[in-house]
């Protein structure tokens, strides 16, 4: 009877199978983000075998770290970004191409003019999801209808002007913003052999138009995105030309309208700005391809593309999503939609990431108004062949492998033979002891210091292209060196940028030596009241994190909205370009940096002060010496062994000031103001990321500030020995 109960009760459940997780990068924010949650989080309800995973990065960071993480077989599943990094993430092997066999249903959904900016020699890479690109925004209250030539546009951005508005407002200095007058004027972006080609009539025709938008007042000078927004919502601005990322920051109380961008008078033709895909790509590398491209699907598809349009309100790529009226009745979206059929498909080949810095030089160039039109085109062409010049050839790495075998061994030879010498004088144990104390910060030294400096001076002797890299020695430094592609003393040049870090070092610390010293005096006298406040006060702008500080700064400098400028005008000065020129641009740095770097040297000498005896004033006084002799003979003896130091060590930071120079003027103009550091920078980060180029520059400044460090150290002890 027991086995038949036994046998008649139901057999326990088996444990559910975990679902096979796929991981998504994206840097979608604010409602995209929940609108791309919320389509992820009804897949993962309806699916049994599949969980996706979303994971958001911030932009700046995505496409850098998708290029290092996915070849070395990390990194997500699939990802979504714009397309134009199609072309060099095939090359490199960080994407799968698409089955198009097996999605032909899920492509006859899509728009066509977004599948075609994801092909890359013949071949589909990923789905697109939405598409953006410029458009025309207008205040109802200030603008009765829209544009529909660039005329009509000038006579309306007049009106408004005579009424003390400013007409248009869009970032005339960024070629992405350019592009739709470069095309509507008839440019083209490459030659057939793949050089830029910005100096046609077309290309010198755009320059032209814009620079009589800014010599007649029409758009305002050094806008940024913010101010953008800002002139809009206060209604000081009657027109502008952004992407659908701009509704967001639209007031409510704003009625706003858009349209597509007018013909332009001059050609006939209509303005065409960048269509940008934002594809959903699989990694090459993905842990299940198959899984990944099944997320990918459902991603593309009408059901995702439809809560991504309604909640999210994305332009999809799905035509099906259109169908429904709370996205083709969208009158935002459906603006966009219009503008699509007038668009041009970014270059998704690697050259293009080749043109923005260019570009950006002649736009700017241009809108200073001292360069012509000609001069800046060509100005942009000799920047685009600086940055494409052709590879290092590649070089035998066995010269270099015996060297650093041969510098091993003597390294090695020297350790041994001081052991040696340690046991034969009966030392050793308390040398292990010693070490024993040392390890932990030798080790932490070792991984935090030596370690990746080591790794730094691998990567000089490479070159980095489209994801790949080859020996070739020493050949970075001797293109840096040798400065072949600029003059030694033009911007972009190692000399040039030399100079300039030599004068920005001398000028700021000897300012902070000045102000901190004569504060510091002042602070330092017996009847001043009320020191404490004062000492909090002024040690405020070192408390600040400094990129606040240099971002202030910025703001306060700027032509057109800046306090600086501002108080000028009440005292009947016009206003300064300040990043216009390298020496007002310079100023801007410097004022800035002496803000930051005074409380430093001011606590540095204060403290130094209070420990000087005051009877060595008083008989100074005594024997008749005057303040300037007491100053000369007494404090400055006494505060030269705190003092010293001091300037050492802000001599080597001001030298690396990163944060001031790329954040205040950002390196203008035409990257005048750009220091060792910053030049370093940009050619890790800004120009396809030439690692190895960026790496023998850091090299070199490393060789600058030992040679320094040399010195100082000489010239410390010098100090000591006198004092």
């Amino acid at each position: 009877m027991a086995l038949a109960v036994l046998a008649a009760a139901p057999a326990p459940a088996r444990a559910a199978e975990p679902r096979r997780e796929v991981v998504l990068w994206h840097s979608y924010r604010d409602a995209e983000e929940k609108a791309l949650d919320a389509a992820i989080a009804e897949y993962n309800t309806q699916q049994t075998e599949i969980h996706l995973e979303p994971q958001a990065l911030p932009n700046e960071i995505l496409a850098s770290k998708i290029s290092t993480a996915i070849p070395n077989g990390n990194g997500p599943d699939l990802f979504i970004f714009a397309h134009e990094r199609v072309g060099g993430w095939a090359k490199a092997g960080v994407i799968a191409p698409v089955d198009e066999t097996a999605d032909a249903a899920l492509l006859k959904d899509l728009l066509p003019e977004t599948i075609s900016p994801l092909r890359f020699e013949g071949r589909l890479y990923g789905y697109p999801l939405a598409f953006k690109s410029l458009a025309l925004f207008y205040d109802r209250e200030l603008v009765a209808a829209p544009p529909k030539t660039t005329d009509e546009l000038v006579a309306i951005a007049r009106e408004n002007l005579r009424a003390g508005r400013v007409g248009l407002v869009y970032e005339d200095g960024d070629f992405y913003h350019h592009a739709p007058w470069y095309f509507g004027f008839g440019g083209t972006l490459f030659h057939e052999d793949g050089r830029l080609d910005f100096d046609s009539p077309g290309a010198i025709a755009s320059l032209a138009f814009v620079r009589d938008l800014r010599a007649e007042n029409l758009v305002p000078e050094e806008i940024t995105g913010a101010l953008v927004a800002q002139l809009f919502n206060e209604k000081k601005a009657a027109m502008v030309i952004d992407g659908p990322w701009f509704t967001g920051g639209i007031a409510k109380d704003v009625d706003f309208g858009v349209a597509p961008l007018p013909i332009v008078s001059a050609t006939g033709k209509p303005a065409r700005p960048f269509l940008t895909d934002e594809a959903v790509l699989v990694s090459a590398k993905a842990k299940n391809l198959a899984d990944a491209f099944v997320a990918a699907r459902f991603l593309a598809g009408t059901r995702s593309a439809t809560i991504r349009a309604v909640q999210g309100r994305q332009a999809v790529a799905n035509a099906r999503a259109w169908d429904d009226p709370k996205v083709g009745g969208d009158p935002v979206l459906a603006a966009f939609r219009a503008q699509l059929s007038a668009t041009v498909p970014m270059d998704n080949r690697p050259e293009m990431r080749d043109i923005w810095e260019p570009t950006q030089i002649a736009l700017r160039q241009t809108l200073r108004l001292h360069t012509t039109p000609e001069d800046a085109g060509r100005a942009a062409m000799r920047r685009h062949y600086a940055l494409t010049r052709p590879a290092p050839p590649p070089a035998d790495p066995l010269v270099y492998e015996i060297v650093g075998v041969g510098g091993l061994l003597v390294a090695a030879g020297i350790f041994l033979r001081a052991a040696r010498a340690v046991v034969r004088e009966g030392k050793l144990a308390a040398a292990l002891a010693a070490w024993a104390w040392a390890a932990p910060a030798a080790v932490a030294t070792g991984f935090l210091i030596f370690a990746p400096f080591a790794y730094s001076l691998l990567l000089s002797l490479r070159d980095f292209r489209d994801g790949t890299s080859t020996f070739v020695g020493l050949a970075n430094f001797w293109e840096i060196l040798a400065a072949r592609a600029y003059g030694p003393m033009e911007p972009l040049s190692f000399y040039y940028a030399l100079m300039v870090t030599v004068l920005w070092t001398a000028v700021n610390v000897a300012l902070h030596l000045a102000i901190g010293l004569s504060l510091a005096l002042l602070l330092n006298r017996p009847l001043l009241k009320i020191k404490a406040v004062y000492r909090v006060l002024l040690i405020i702008p070192w408390a600040v994190p400094n990129y606040i500080t240099a971002l202030l700064w910025k703001g306060l400098f700027h032509k057109q909205f800046g306090a600086i400028n501002g108080l000028l005008s009440l005292a009947g000065v016009h206003g300064v370009a300040w990043f216009s020129s390298f020496w007002t641009a310079f100023f801007a740095n410097v004022c800035t940096n002496t803000w930051l770097g005074f409380p430093f040297m001011m606590v540095i000498c204060l403290g130094a002060l209070q420990a000087v005896p005051k009877d060595l004033y008083e008989a100074a006084a005594v024997d008749g010496a005057g303040p300037w002799s007491r100053f000369r003979h007494v404090t400055v003896p006494m505060i030269r062994p705190a003092l010293v130091p001091a300037l050492l060590l802000g001599t080597v930071w001001t030298f690396n000031q990163f944060n001031i120079v790329y954040l205040v003027s950002g390196g203008e103009p035409d990257n005048s103001t750009d220091i060792l550091i910053s030049e370093a920078y940009r050619w890790a980060f800004a120009r396809k990321e030439q690692y190895g180029y960026a790496s023998a520059y850091a090299a070199l400044i490393f060789v600058l500030l030992l040679g320094w460090s040399w010195f100082s150290t000489r010239l410390a002890k010098s100090a000591e020995a006198r004092a």
